[in-house]
């Protein structure tokens, strides 16, 4: 029996399986995987689970990379098979939403937005990237109408496990959608406007396309004061997050028509489509224009027609900030436009290292030179004179920014000048570190070294509503008005805004500048400038150079108007 018993253990011994884990042999016993022990030499210290034992429970590495073409195809046909059908639920769990927002917002689709009888239409993928087609009736009170639009997906790999999900965001269901907001179909929030120029012709989006935003925020403010009666719509509704954009709520089918009251703007119609012209022929690029003697806007116009960056914007305005703090500089004594001011090559404050555009320098110049030059050093050179608060007050006091107080007839951003130390606040001289501004703020600006006096730009006149406009609490003194407008007319004649600005002479003034920002390849270019009773001032993001860039859209509004 004992010869037996040995047998069969050498026979069992014969069927184990070695395997090498981490270079050491662990025996695999009764196909329970690597359950054995390490044999590292024995002991009860190698049975009892030390640091050389080989474990079963290794957890699989997660798949990244790519998600292949038939995993894209799967979820994204389960999601919208999902969708279209009304699973909500399992809808949702295609996703890798993490709270409650995709269930809400599918949900809502039918229950708030009164949409049924869904057809989703899948179309070729891009890689991650889904395109689909939606079809629907949108109903309420007894009248129905058919909905249509296009949208997409992206199939990407959930963090914690690599499983493939459709990235979520309320885009996907429609793309005027931002995260937080959702559809509801109703009367409409407010009734609607017929929106009309100064000389009474109504403003359309056929006519116009860049005003699509400037229009709904005419709506929000003054649907409810013009008289006129509610519709049948279906719209989005703004959530928290596009609020605090200042994002008015936007109608995306009209089932019955309300009755419009009518608002009357300032806008010009032939400059209006002069800058509809222009902006067209630059990618990201916005521009206005305004009246300085009165403060009406004549002109807005942004390339790209979803955001308002001409009124909403908040971008670092690069050197056409020098305005600002020339007229600083000179009412503290610091510059004059003839007299000798250092250009060098490199200027340190505050621990930072500041250089001029390729790195030149002027040699025994002026002031004014530098200013037309747009020399950076000129002006870090006087940050050790100033208080960290000085800019802030100029840029508030004098012309009007960073108050927040500005009531032009639909939102916008007021500009802002925060006070800072150090190197920050000598950045802010040459218009980066924390100031931030749009092309309404700069042409005010512009506005207000023409006439000397600020004058709170408007689009709807303040007797429509009786709201009060802005004031700035001081002006600047004769001496220094006139110095600064002796640096813009010699920058707009012989500095870098002299191309753009060519045949326009002599009553005029300009500024250039190009802001650098982190990510981009190319800085965005900046140009402001005025001319008779017109100022205005462009952007075009990621441009490069002002004077090349948005110089010529500005120069051109100048030219239409006179």
């Amino acid at each position: 029996m004992g010869n037996r018993r040995r047998v069969a253990e050498r026979r069992s011994a014969r069927k184990a399986k070695p395997a090498v884990v981490g270079g050491m042999i662990a025996v695999v016993v009764g196909g329970a995987g690597f359950g054995a022990y390490a044999l590292s030499g024995g002991g009860a210290a190698a049975e009892e689970g030390s640091s050389t034992a080989a474990t079963a429970d290794r957890k699989p590495s997660v798949p990244t990379g790519p998600v292949p073409a038939p995993q894209v195809k799967a979820i994204a046909t389960r999601f919208l098979t999902s969708w279209q059908t009304g699973k909500v639920a399992e809808a949702a769990a295609a996703t890798n939403d993490t709270t409650t927002a995709a269930a809400t917002l599918l949900t809502g689709y039918t229950k708030d937005a009164h949409i049924t009888g869904v057809t989703i239409t899948p179309g070729v993928a891009t890689g991650a990237k889904v395109p689909f087609s939606v079809k629907g009736t949108v109903t309420f009170g007894g009248t129905s109408k058919p909905l249509a639009y296009e949208s997409a997906l992206t199939v990407v790999r959930r963090t914690s496990d690599g499983k493939p999900l459709v990235d979520w965001h309320a885009s996907v269901v429609h793309p005027d959608l931002a995260d937080g907001d959702k559809l509801l179909t109703g009367e409409s929030g407010t009734p609607p406007i017929k929106a009309v120029d100064r000389d009474g012709g109504e403003l359309t989006l056929a006519k116009y396309p860049s005003l699509g935003t400037v229009l709904d925020s005419l709506r929000e403010k003054y649907g409810k004061k013009a008289g006129g009666k509610a519709g049948i719509e279906l719209r989005v509704a703004r959530g928290t997050e596009s609020k605090a954009t200042k994002s008015a709520d936007k109608t995306l089918l009209e089932l019955s028509k309300g009755t419009p009251g009518t608002v009357k703007t300032t806008l010009s119609p032939a400059l209006q489509a002069a800058a509809e012209a222009q902006v067209a022929k630059k990618p990201k690029s916005s521009v206005v224009l305004m009246r300085p003697s009165t403060g009406e806007i004549l002109a807005v116009a942004n390339q790209s027609h979803g955001f308002n960056t001409a009124f909403q914007g908040s971008l670092a305005p690069g050197s056409t900030m020098k305005i600002l703090s020339s007229s600083l500089l000179i009412e503290k004594g610091l510059a004059s436009p003839d007299k000798p001011h250092p250009c060098p090559k490199f200027s340190t404050y505050g621990g930072w290292k500041f250089q001029n555009d390729d790195k030149f320098e002027i040699k025994g110049g002026t002031f004014k030179a530098s200013f037309a030059r747009s020399c950076n050093t000129a002006f870090i050179s006087q940050a050790k004179e100033l208080d960290n608060d000085s800019l802030t007050k100029q840029a508030q006091q004098v012309f009007g920014l960073g108050m927040d107080n500005w009531a032009i007839g639909v939102s916008t951003f007021d500009g802002s000048v925060p006070v800072q130390s150090q190197a920050q606040m000598a950045a802010s001289l040459i218009g980066q570190g924390g100031v931030r501004m749009n092309p309404l703020n700069m042409a005010s600006v512009a506005s207000t070294v023409d006439t000397g006096v600020f004058r709170q730009p408007y689009l709807v006149s303040p007797e429509v509503d009786g709201r009060t406009l802005a004031k700035a609490s001081r002006t600047m003194s004769p001496s220094t008005l006139s110095q600064l407008r002796e640096l813009m007319q010699y920058t707009a004649s012989s500095g870098t805004a002299a191309e753009a600005m060519a045949g326009l002479g002599p009553n005029y003034g300009a500024k250039t500048g190009s802001a650098e920002v982190d990510g981009q390849d190319k800085p965005n270019g900046w140009f402001t400038a005025y001319r008779g009773d017109l100022a205005g001032a462009g952007v075009v993001v990621e441009g490069g150079h002002g004077g090349s860039t948005a110089g010529p859209i500005v120069a051109a509004l100048l030219r239409a108007g006179s």
